[in-house]
């Protein structure tokens, strides 16, 4: 995944970009309502909050396996306390506060405190009966039987039933749904699609077998059904049932004062900047131990200054570039692990259907030639970028399933290369001649592509600016506009509506727990930004999750078939694999990041009423 430093000109150049960060990443996939864990430490407590050392670069280079994901915990938990969490990004978050709804990643990290899915999962994103809810599958493999805990309660203190559950369903199958959730895995239940297109009024899959009991038939049993394909998120009918589907994202309900039956509720909002959560003594797993937190959003650029003076105890993510220089911080402890996430530049080649709820890919599109999108990935050097700036904590990209999913991750697939003679090549080969300057189109006329990216830190700019020189140094005219966060995921079609004047755009991904691309990929997921279709890719993708696919060794050579058509097709490119890296303050008990760790929220102490100050 590290490859060598390759070229000594595009070191130079990259110098001028000097350091960056990347723009905030969207939490986009249907599947990927990842819930942040906390869990204690196997170590023994320390007698006072002391510096832990962070792990040393080799050659200017951290490796994220040096890293631990579990806080060390130091000193004994006090009764009660408040902690501050820092959610790191230069927008507001947007606000839509349930899980049926939102969309971006800093929407939840607020819903992550206060709500939660009915099921969990371990480490190998499987699905565990340790959650909420617990579940049996029958014989058929299709057919889920679930059951809700007596003691799970929403925060008002109603119970969270069955007919929550089904009416979860029931709104994202809603022709009126305005969220981005319905796709492949709510059109693989049984009676579905004809719900959704009128032609019945309840949904034949689905069965409230009693108060806390729901069954879910699904048309096919696919492996991904017990690793991410189950919606496993309610919705409190007693609150929303009587509204038009078409305003509850926007109702007060989801925006001002929601409620989950999470560790804690919400107090108060101030909308965009900050969540003051109070502890829910009803929890299901048992009371907080901690009294209150305080959510704010906090700009990149100050993120420092507030770590070393308490004035936030951990953040959602810390940014990277900046770890070197801070390593040492006295008064927190850094974990680490692999993201599941990845950077990429998106071509649009059409747009979203809104009537039929699919892509319709254009021919005619600026960027439907992919002898163009080859050319633009071949001139990038992502890792010089990832080496040099980010100190191996971000590094080459090469296919679109990263490597935090291992088991189908193809590392012996080199992507396409970075070569800017080759990419020069490409173009001349395709008939896009140089008249000066920069290229033409084949037929002659002028080629002027227009890319977006987000805004973020001081050097998300900077970075933009080298994927246009390099361009540039290819012979292409891209012109950049810098565009804030959830601006630019308007602009490039989360609510179906794609900005035509978009041609190139650098997004970032959250996956989900589930393999499956389909939510990202697929023909039917509004999601699928580029607007990307072929027969092929619907064929690997319905084989991905097919009975075949049982076997882990099938599945395995279907993704690896499908990661090397995106390599040929390239409807995107990824750029850079990600590292996570968290600084958590000394005071802060049985906290930790990543999947399967153990114990939750309710689980979080501090051992002193401050927060440690960086001497």
């Amino acid at each position: 995944m590290r490859k060598p430093i390759r070229s000594k000109a595009l070191l130079v150049s990259l110098m001028f970009v000097m350091l960056f960060v990347l723009a905030a990443c969207g939490s986009k996939n249907n599947n990927g309502a990842a819930e942040s864990t906390a869990a204690p430490s196997a170590s023994a407590p320390a007698e006072t909050a002391e510096a832990t050392a962070a792990p040393e670069a080799e050659d200017g280079l951290y490796n994220i396996k040096d890293f631990s994901n579990v806080k060390t915990n130091q000193g004994e938990a006090i009764d009660g306390g408040s902690i501050t969490f820092g959610l790191v990004s230069d927008s507001p978050f947007e606000g839509t506060l349930n899980w049926n709804f939102y969309s971006g990643d800093p929407d939840a990290q607020v819903l992550n405190w206060f709500d939660e899915g009915l099921l969990t999962w371990d480490k190998n994103y499987v699905y565990t009966n340790d959650g909420a809810a617990t579940y049996e599958v029958a014989e058929d493999g299709r057919t889920f039987t679930f059951t809700i805990r007596d003691n799970v309660n929403w925060q008002d203190g109603k119970p969270v039933t069955a007919e929550d559950w089904l009416f979860a369903h029931e709104v994202i199958g809603n022709p009126k749904y305005d969220g981005p959730r319905y796709g492949s895995d709510f059109t693989n239940i049984e009676g579905m699609d004809e719900y959704h297109s009128g032609k019945a009024k309840t949904i034949s899959g689905i069965k409230v077998l009693g108060d806390k009991k729901l069954q879910v038939t699904y048309k096919k049993s696919t492996p991904s059904l017990l690793t991410g394909s189950v919606w496993i998120y309610p919705l409190a009918k007693h609150i929303f049932g009587s509204m038009d589907v078409a305003k509850i994202s926007s109702s007060p309900e989801v925006r001002q004062k929601p409620i989950g039956f999470g560790a804690f509720k919400v107090e108060s909002i101030v909308p965009g900047e900050s969540v003051v959560f109070v502890k829910n003594e009803d929890y299901w797993r048992g009371a907080p131990k901690l009294d209150k937190v305080i959510l704010k959003v906090i700009n990149p650029t100050t993120i420092v200054q507030e770590l070393k003076s308490g004035g936030v105890d951990l953040v959602d993510s810390f940014p990277v570039d900046q770890f070197p220089d801070n390593a040492k911080m006295s008064n927190v402890e850094f974990l680490g692990a692999i993201d599941r996430a990845y950077t990429y530049i998106g071509f649009k080649l059409g747009k979203w259907d809104a009537e039929k709820k699919v892509v319709a890919t254009d021919p005619k599109a600026k960027m439907a030639d992919v002898n163009l999108r080859k050319a633009m990935w071949a001139a990038v050097d992502n890792d010089t970028v990832g080496k040099k700036f980010y100190n191996g904590l971000r590094w080459n990209a090469t296919t679109l399933i990263p490597p935090s999913h291992p088991e189908f991750h193809d590392a012996t697939n080199p992507g396409v290369a970075y070569d800017q003679e080759a990419a020069k090549k490409i173009l001349d080969d395709a008939g896009y001649k140089l008249n000066g300057e920069f290229r033409t189109n084949p037929d002659g006329s002028e080629l002027k592509i227009n890319f977006i990216s987000m805004t973020g830190g001081d050097i998300a700019e900077p970075l933009a600016q080298y994927y246009v020189q390099s361009w540039k140094a290819i012979g292409l005219n891209v012109t950049l506009e810098m565009v804030e966060f959830n601006t630019f995921y308007d602009r490039i079609g989360q609510n179906g509506e794609d900005d035509p004047t978009v041609d190139v755009y650098q997004g970032a991904w959250g996956v989900g727990i589930d393999v499956d691309p389909s939510g990202l990929y697929g023909k039917d997921a509004i999601y699928n930004f580029p607007r990307y279709a072929s027969a092929e890719n619907d064929r690997l993708l319905a084989e991905g999750v097919s009975e075949a696919a049982f076997d882990v060794d099938k599945r395995k050579e279907i993704y690896k078939e499908w990661q090397q058509l995106m390599v040929n097709e390239i409807p995107v490119f990824p750029t850079l694999y990600r590292a996570v890296v968290v600084p958590v303050n000394n005071r802060v008990l049985n906290y930790a990041i990543g999947d399967g760790t153990g114990l939750y929220y309710n689980d979080i102490a501090v051992s002193a009423d401050k927060a440690a100050v960086a001497q």
